[in-house]
């Protein structure tokens, strides 16, 4: 009989799509799957009460540093692969001239605020990327200034930008790569001098140091070598997202052209 593991999922689109791929390698190995889906922190709190084994993937150092440290204070973790390299940033559609918004603190010249969508949509609370964009709001001065951030939805997100793309708006985009918007469009990031959207991190898989022993030193290394991109996770999540093509099959076509 086979072996049974629990992976957990940021339940946002990219990060299905790279629990899609994990998992397709993990049947491959002979374990039976099974994944769970839940909101950022409350994923890593099920992973250190040990509801699920693994978890992908964590952003590590910026992002989800402290929800890993929180874990290791019951549970060491491992880290496996490097699926690709994630970091937050503010955008703007390319259509929004490099001369009149370059940085974040140009949203505050008197002619951009004008033309400017005052409402930012971003998505749910315990993201990094909303954790950044709340300290930009106060640090740059935004809410005096009339805009505002509020959470909601990854579609309330992307479904916004492509609203705003189509009416050729001006506004301000938090997003990340990777996200399959990029893979349709053309978003030019605006500099944030301050620092305050974290770095570059490394998205990783997550073993809890107990369930190591249910792995051959083998099927570890074999975990550990897998790369992906911002740019295949992209496109992947585009053709699930937008295509509304299989997840599985998408993952799965990727992965044998990976063999061949």
């Amino acid at each position: 009989m086979s072996q049974k593991l629990t992976l957990g999922v940021t339940d946002l689109s990219f990060h299905r799509i790279t629990a899609s791929l994990i998992s397709h390698v993990l049947q491959n190995m002979g374990f039976e799957v099974r994944c769970v889906f839940s909101p950022h922190q409350e994923n890593f709190k099920k992973l250190k009460d040990g509801d699920i084994d693994l978890l992908t993937s964590a952003w590590l150092p910026s992002s989800h540093g402290m929800y890993k440290s929180d874990v290791e204070e019951v549970e060491q973790l491992i880290e496996l692969g490097l699926h690709y390299e994630p970091y937050a940033l503010w955008g703007v559609p390319d259509y929004v001239p490099t001369e009149d918004v370059a940085e974040v603190g140009d949203l505050l010249k008197p002619d951009v605020v004008k033309k400017m969508k005052n409402d930012i949509q971003g998505i749910n609370p315990g993201a990094g990327i909303t954790r950044f964009s709340i300290k930009m709001m106060e640090e740059y001065g935004l809410n005096d200034a009339g805009y505002a951030f509020h959470t909601g939805t990854e579609e309330d997100c992307f479904s916004t930008f492509e609203q705003a793309v189509e009416n050729k708006e001006w506004f301000i985009v938090p997003l990340w790569k990777p996200q399959f918007l990029h893979f349709r469009y053309n978003i030019r990031e605006i500099k944030e001098p301050k620092g305050l959207l974290g770095i570059v991190d490394r998205a990783v898989l997550l073993l809890r140091e107990s369930k190591k022993e249910l792995f051959t030193k083998e099927q570890l290394e074999t975990l550990d070598t897998l790369r992906f991109s911002n740019e295949i996770i992209a496109e992947l999540d585009y053709k699930v997202s937008r295509e509304n093509q299989p997840i599985e099959t998408v993952t799965a076509n990727w992965l044998a052209t990976q063999s061949q």
